[in-house]
């Protein structure tokens, strides 16, 4: 790989790395009862906090270990430290189109709400609704996309690309 090509696959694999951390930390700091953002996910958060704090801790606490190592994971393939590597690749290529999809289709919804495009019936939650367009779902995209960047500019050249270049 050009130096060039590596130094920007290096790079986009941080970002997603960075995202991917960013949800994990909010997620553990919820989990370890933190409530700064909490609303912005949801009321049915902050109500299953109240409710049953050690059970949404636990949940909120595995959320967390599982956002760190999605987020860690394709740092270890690039650095080529993980065994799987072809496992792993097509697990970023999953995960990234699913981010992607799932982030920008729920930055989509709540930006419709929030302008007045889509009206829910029975209302909705403000805060949850900023929070999923303007930060949580973002972040999501972000990760999504930086993974596939990542995945593209680290794959290995196929056969015709080597002869024609």
């Amino acid at each position: 790989m050009a130096a060039p090509r590596a130094s920007a696959a290096n790079a986009a694999v941080l970002v997603a790395c960075g995202a991917g951390l960013v949800h994990a930390a909010s997620s553990l700091y919820w989990a370890l009862g933190g409530r700064w953002l909490l609303p912005t996910v949801g009321d049915w958060a902050v109500r299953a906090v109240d409710r049953s704090p050690v059970r949404a801790g636990l949940l909120l606490g595995a959320i967390a270990v599982v956002k760190a190592l999605a987020a860690l994971i394709p740092v270890g393939v690039a650095r080529d430290r993980l065994p799987g590597t072809r496992f792993w690749r097509a697990a970023c290529w999953v995960g990234g189109a699913f981010l992607v999809v799932y982030g920008g289709v729920n930055v989509a919804v709540s930006s419709a709400v929030l302008l007045g495009v889509v009206t829910p019936d029975g209302g909705y939650d403000e805060q949850a609704m900023v929070g999923h367009a303007l930060l949580w779902d973002p972040l999501f995209v972000i990760w999504g996309a930086a993974l596939i960047v990542w995945l593209r500019l680290s794959a290995a050249p196929t056969e015709g690309r080597r002869r024609a270049g």
